[in-house]
């Protein structure tokens, strides 16, 4: 099958593009004009080139590819993100998430593409619930300030995707290469300078994707006819007081310190403080049954060791 990856070389298509091309398809990957051909083509895709947000040469390069699947993962999310200006760090990926996926599928539909495949997310479900949230559950209903444009143009993202009978898969806090938990990753570098403390007693439970299990389930949704959301995270979903600690200790780190709510407030904002206090843990069952699909990493005790063991900091006490 010929399969469009929209976004094919962050850090989920790094990982999907040799995936796809191990299970017998053919990957053209759309890059922006001028910045990611060269990665597209070390990775063995055909490359296509536009501006997902130029509705015309969208459409031109899908006639060009003539693919049968699109795979939509466009985002433009910066390395580091300052959670007290969220909103204004993901404009860009809004507008991808919106305008571009409407380009996107507006073009995949004009030439009459098969299969359309969506990257979500698992942790925008409102905290309100009890226990790991599967799809049914709703998402957040009254969200912190800056979490209120990411979180619409989420909720677009998955309308025009399930307009187009395809499916959404929401996935969890991403590690691996490229990520912020990635031995070299901004947050990983932030604990090992122990600069990330435990809010309001590390109440949000996270549950984790590994970026190559994101990329297997979408080769699995792309063989699959299941039109729906679909939560995309491991086995084990676990609060930050767990978990951090955990993760401190894999890097030799000093174990994080308490932080009372209100003095995080001043220095990571509302939104900042939900992070770390609210969210919710996703329930995978549903992904396992649907797309036959299991993830290589059960646990984020597992995935952390394997990606982070051998990176303590020499320094460490």
């Amino acid at each position: 099958m010929q399969v469009l990856v929209a976004g094919g070389t962050g850090v989920i298509g790094r990982q999907l593009v040799p995936l796809l091309r191990s299970a017998g398809h053919d990957v053209v990957v759309l890059s922006r004009p001028g910045r990611s051909a060269t990665a597209a083509d070390r990775l063995g895709a055909k490359v296509v080139e536009a501006d997902a947000l130029d509705r015309a040469a969208v459409a031109k390069a899908l006639r060009s590819a003539a693919p049968q699947a699109v795979v939509n993962m466009l985002t433009a999310i910066p390395a580091e993100i300052n959670p007290r200006r969220l909103a204004k760090d993901f404009e860009l990926t809004n507008r991808l998430r919106t305008e571009g996926t409407r380009n996107l599928l507006e073009a995949a539909r004009d030439i009459g593409v098969q299969r359309v495949v969506s990257q979500g997310l698992a942790y925008a479900y409102d905290p309100g619930g009890t226990g790991a949230a599967d799809e049914e559950a709703p998402l957040w209903k009254n969200p912190p300030k800056q979490f209120v444009p990411v979180l619409g143009a989420l909720r677009d993202l998955e309308r025009q995707t399930l307009l187009a009978e395809g499916a959404v898969l929401r996935l969890g806090h991403l590690y691996g290469p490229g990520t912020i938990y990635a031995p070299d990753g901004s947050f990983v570098q932030q604990v090992r300078a122990g600069k990330v403390p435990l809010v309001g007693g590390g109440t949000a439970t996270f549950s984790f994707t590994h970026t190559r299990d994101a990329a297997a389930a979408v080769v699995a949704a792309i063989k699959s006819d299941y039109n729906g959301v679909l939560n995309v995270v491991d086995d084990e979903p676990a609060p930050m007081n767990v978990w951090l600690p955990e993760l401190a200790d894999i890097l030799g780190a000093r174990k994080p310190k308490g932080a009372p709510a209100a003095l995080a407030r001043m220095a990571v904002g509302g939104w900042g403080v939900a992070f770390m206090t609210q969210l919710r843990g996703a329930d995978n069952a549903r992904a396992k049954l649907q797309l036959d699909w299991t993830p290589r990493y059960p646990t984020w005790r597992t995935g952390f060791t394997a990606e982070l063991r051998n990176t303590a900091s020499p320094a460490a006490a």
